[in-house]
């Protein structure tokens, strides 16, 4: 098990396997390094990944470190830890923000960044739905019971195989004799309902940070966070931008879709070695 002491002390667990370029890969709000297991056979990289704190196998360090700014911090602490001035981040919704704030203050430590459904602009029906659910337990007993709830209401997400809402679950949940717990700290939840309470910032300067380096978008066709409209801003900002929209997804896309591989292919190939 790998792990490296943040500056306040926190133990922070990360994986790195593969060759090629360095990609730190940052997962989504409430998940962990499981994230890109989909995908991670599939990119020819060296494939950096991390459970933030509070998250996966983590040091659990209280709601007021469940920051974007906190968890930038640890990322770069991540790559100082490994001796890599330089990384492009392969960012899955709130890693995505991460890797805009790090190309607002310190660009020079990136080589490129690709993200999965995420923008400068964040849909409130979909924050709507993150505010339901984070921090809580979910409501089914089973693994198998979890596969079926997903099977029938995850409405966005069309022929998916139950082998992979199976792989889903396992990673995310822990299965227990009093049912599904949830693998990250439950006061994440504070962190994030106190965030809901400030007015949205305008990200759009974050994203403009990310002027002159290599940088694809994926996006989910049925995503209830990045809405067309702004998927289409950020190509009209970034015309050099690489862009695959997929089918039968909604947020997020698991990354190993045909779509999805093409550009992240093309978008490593652009990367310095």
């Amino acid at each position: 098990m790998a792990t490296f002491t943040a500056a306040d002390g926190a133990e922070l667990y990360y994986e790195d396997a593969g060759a090629g370029p360095a990609v730190l890969a940052l997962s989504g709000l409430t998940r962990n390094v499981r994230d890109f297991d989909h995908v991670a056979p599939h990119l020819p990289c060296r494939l950096i990944r991390m459970d933030y704190r509070g998250r996966g196998r983590s040091a659990f360090t209280g709601a007021a470190t469940y920051t974007l700014q906190q968890e930038a911090q640890d990322a770069l602490a991540l790559l100082d830890h490994l001796g890599l001035e330089r990384a492009a981040i392969l960012g899955t919704s709130r890693g995505g923000l991460i890797a805009m704030g790090i190309a607002a203050a310190q660009k020079h430590r990136l080589t490129g960044v690709a993200l999965n459904d995420i923008g400068p602009v964040i849909d409130p029906g979909g924050l709507k739905v993150i505010g339901g659910y984070v921090g809580k337990d979910p409501g089914q007993k089973t693994y198998a019971e979890a596969v079926a709830f997903r099977k029938r209401n995850w409405v966005a997400f069309r022929d998916v195989p139950d082998s992979r809402w199976r792989a889903e679950v396992e990673a995310h949940y822990e299965e227990t004799p009093e049912g599904l717990r949830i693998r990250y700290d439950p006061a994440l939840r504070e962190a994030v309902l106190a965030g809901a309470g400030q007015p949205a910032p305008d990200l759009w300067p974050l994203f403009d940070a990310l002027e002159g380096l290599p940088l694809c978008l994926v996006r989910g066709a049925n995503s209830d966070l990045l809405s067309a409209a702004t998927a289409a801003e950020m190509a009209r900002r970034r015309p050099d931008m690489g862009y695959a929209e997929v089918p039968d997804r909604g947020h997020v896309p698991f990354l190993d879709e045909p779509e999805s591989l093409e550009v992240l292919t093309a978008w490593i190939s652009t990367l310095p070695r």
